[in-house]
């Protein structure tokens, strides 16, 4: 077996590319390591014309963005079967395992602020912040006008957030700052371990943003070459991850300094993969 395998350039994706990266060649495959490629447009095109075999993809983006279909199912398993149906259909992708984790947008408050204010879900966050003009939402730079983004929030809420409570930083800034109070809010990952290790509160979704669980999207011609062995591993793996360990392991990287390589060893150690 010889396997080119990719990922995105964030802690978690690279995680889930090095478990599979790191279990195929414990299984005597020939693996080319070329995770932490590039954001989601690189990987797809790099898929698609054959320089990786295989990334881990969200079905979210798969169903949104590469298939450019709306209204994605709230339902894990009905999205994966739409997703995966459509990709395999149209570009020869298929996608294997899916993962219990959803790592999807969100919203976290200041742990003081949620804590005086016995804490928050989508509606009440847009009564504070109509409420309090002064208080800050800081979020990443495509946020506002992604898709899937603020728009979300704002039907769900009927709360436009004006100009003046916006507050663009880099993604780490957005964690580090909304702990510490000068923003009252800050868009996340609900995955990311930075949630639990900072003074953070994650703000209830009663379901507005988009499912985004994980799966190995592979070139469906390399994948059928060794399909039962490549689906096994791929259950073996993602099947554990539930949002608990995969925030566990994101935070191993992102707040202890580990390397993402070990953390994924110590995880199919962990699971008897290694």
């Amino acid at each position: 077996m010889n396997v080119t395998v990719g990922s995105k350039d964030f802690t978690e994706n690279i995680l889930v590319g090095e478990m599979l990266a790191q279990a195929m060649t414990a299984e005597g495959a020939n693996v080319t390591d070329r995770t932490d490629l590039g954001g989601t447009s690189v990987n797809r095109k790099a898929l698609l014309s054959g320089d990786i075999d295989v990334y881990p993809e969200y079905d979210g983006t798969g169903w949104t963005v590469h298939l450019g279909q709306q209204d994605p199912s709230k339902t894990p398993q009905a999205l994966f079967d739409a997703t995966s149906a459509m990709d395999l259909t149209k570009n020869k992708i298929t996608w294997v395992g899916l993962s219990p984790f959803n790592d999807t947008y969100g919203f976290a408050a200041n742990g003081d602020l949620a804590k005086a204010q016995g804490g928050f879900d989508l509606q009440s966050m847009a009564d504070y912040l109509k409420a309090h003009p002064e208080a800050k939402l800081c979020m990443e730079t495509e946020f506002p006008d992604r898709p899937d983004g603020l728009t979300l929030f704002t039907k769900a809420t009927g709360y436009q957030v004006p100009q003046s409570q916006i507050q663009i930083l880099d993604t780490g800034l957005i964690y580090t700052e909304t702990a510490k109070g000068s923003c009252q809010f800050g868009e996340i990952f609900t995955t990311d371990g930075r949630i639990t290790a900072l003074n953070l509160s994650l703000v209830k979704d009663p379901g507005v943003f988009i499912l985004y669980n994980v799966s190995y999207t592979w070139k469906d011609a390399v994948f059928e070459k060794h399909a039962a062995t490549y689906t096994k591993l791929a259950d073996e793996i993602l099947k554990p991850l539930d949002q608990k360990k995969m925030a566990e392991l994101n935070a191993k990287v992102d707040v202890d300094g580990k390397k993402a390589k070990d953390v994924a060893a110590g995880y199919l150690k962990e699971i008897g993969l290694l």
